[in-house]
């Protein structure tokens, strides 16, 4: 297989981002193309991060032996486990990272086969806003996708999601490129619960009940204590969010369902940002950084937005 070119691929010459998509089959192929791309960011002087599944990384400091020094290695299945996360806590805060350099170069694989049935939309809605949130910016993520092991449908989410494939070491524009449809078509209610929640209204005089509620059932469920107190503390966010900007009325619900503790508030409102939640902010800023701290505590979060309000469902595993 020849490799993935390593100049800066976009659809137009003058835009300063590029966000392909790598179609690879198997490991030897990711390590053939990843390794130039990776090198060739080095040798340019542009700061490199790769967030990839965790199988990979030892084979791949094998293949970049003393260079590996030089990259930020990560595990996607741990940094990643929540997509949400992944664009203010590894890809932004990289670039963010490094002002002073002329291009940052980052490879993250965000979606590979083992993602649940309740994490895919949340992947694909994050390979669309990647484009959102990284437009204007010099920077080039390259995204993997193992086509041996993941269905046709993923890969058609990819050319949804990246104006570039790239396939056999050769490049092309994606004709499907649509990441406001991607971001559309995975807004889908989401399923009802297989078993009785708990159940709360929710308005500014029980802000304290709903957070006991879910720190109670946060014990309940099983977690540890750091774990419920992550629990409560993300309900509380939610539920304070809620009544500042869902109309100061709603409802929350709590179940554990699938080996994770559930919570789900529904209100009236709309996020009219999409990337709420989801840029890093300044540590001395003191408003807006619910949704963020949600998605940092949560191990998914998932959003439904419909013409009467939205409903929004976070996820902590019961255990591990």
């Amino acid at each position: 297989m020849s490799v993935v070119s390593a100049s800066p691929i976009s659809v137009r010459e003058d835009e300063p981002f590029a966000h392909p998509a790598l179609f690879y089959r198997g490991l030897p192929e990711f390590l053939a193309a990843a390794v130039p791309f990776i090198e060739e960011g080095l040798a340019n002087g542009e700061p490199v991060a790769v967030a990839v599944p965790g199988d990979r990384l030892a084979p791949l400091r094998a293949e970049l032996a003393g260079a590996q020094a030089r990259v930020q290695l990560l595990d996607m299945n741990q940094v990643g486990r929540n997509p949400g996360r992944i664009l203010p806590a590894v890809l932004l805060a990289f670039a963010e990272a490094h002002p002073e350099a002329n291009r940052v170069r980052i490879i993250g694989e965000p979606i590979w086969l083992g993602r649940s049935e309740a994490e895919y939309p949340a992947c694909v809605q994050h390979e669309a806003l990647i484009n959102m949130a990284f437009a204007g910016r010099a920077a080039e993520i390259l995204c993997p996708y193992d086509v041996a092991a993941l269905p046709r449908s993923v890969l058609a989410d990819a050319e949804l999601t990246h104006p570039v494939v790239v396939e056999d070491g050769v490049p092309r524009v994606s004709t499907s490129f649509a990441p406001d449809l991607a971001l559309a078509d995975h807004n889908r209610p989401f399923p009802e619960p297989t078993r009785p929640p708990m159940a709360l209204p929710i308005d500014a005089a029980r802000l304290t009940e709903a957070r006991q509620l879910a720190e109670t059932e946060a014990y309940r469920a099983g977690l540890a204590p750091g774990r419920a107190a992550d629990f409560a503390l993300a309900v509380n966010e939610l539920v304070t969010n809620s009544i500042e900007h869902g109309g100061n009325r709603g409802s929350v619900r709590i179940w554990v369902e699938d080996g994770h503790l559930l919570a789900e508030v529904r209100d009236a409102g709309r996020r009219r940002d999409p990337l709420a939640g989801r840029r890093p902010v300044d540590p001395e800023q003191r408003r807006g950084r619910g949704l963020l701290l949600i998605n940092h505590l949560a191990d998914l979060v998932r959003v439904h937005q419909a013409g009467d309000g939205s409903t929004t469902r976070i996820y902590l595993r019961t255990a591990g």
